[in-house]
């Protein structure tokens, strides 16, 4: 992992474009808004999270990690699960919702894995 972006702003792939680089005047700040985002509301009021970044990482990465097996799962399911009850278009129209949710939470995932290395003080150091 990297200094992410330390002085020239270099960044490991996946990092949110909401988080500004590491060494970059307030990123630690613009990180924690970002964590705060992916998960629910009421985790703003626990004082440890807030206290410790590193912690808040752990909570969205396993947040961000449950909402995606559970679009996997729903995507596998649906079909069998709901094929009865719902015309096929929704049925389609569901598939597709769940595909852009997998999506944007694998992206997720990768986000928080990256700044929550760089909160930590893991250092990315790109390969040629």
């Amino acid at each position: 992992m990297a200094q992410n972006g330390a002085v020239d702003g270099t960044v490991p792939p996946g990092w949110p474009e909401q988080v500004r680089p590491p060494g970059a005047p307030d990123w630690e700040r613009t990180a924690v808004a970002w964590l705060f985002d992916l998960v629910p509301s009421d985790y703003r009021a626990h004082e440890v999270l807030r206290r410790y970044p590193v912690l808040l990482a752990r909570f969205a990465g396993d947040h961000v990690a449950a909402g995606l097996e559970a679009a996997r799962r729903g995507w596998r399911t649906i079909r069998v699960e709901l094929a009865d009850q719902l015309p096929t278009e929704a049925i389609e129209a569901a598939i597709a919702a769940y595909e852009r949710e997998g999506t944007r939470l694998a992206a997720a995932a990768r986000g928080v894995e990256v700044v929550g290395g760089a909160l930590r003080g893991e250092r990315w150091v790109p390969r040629l």
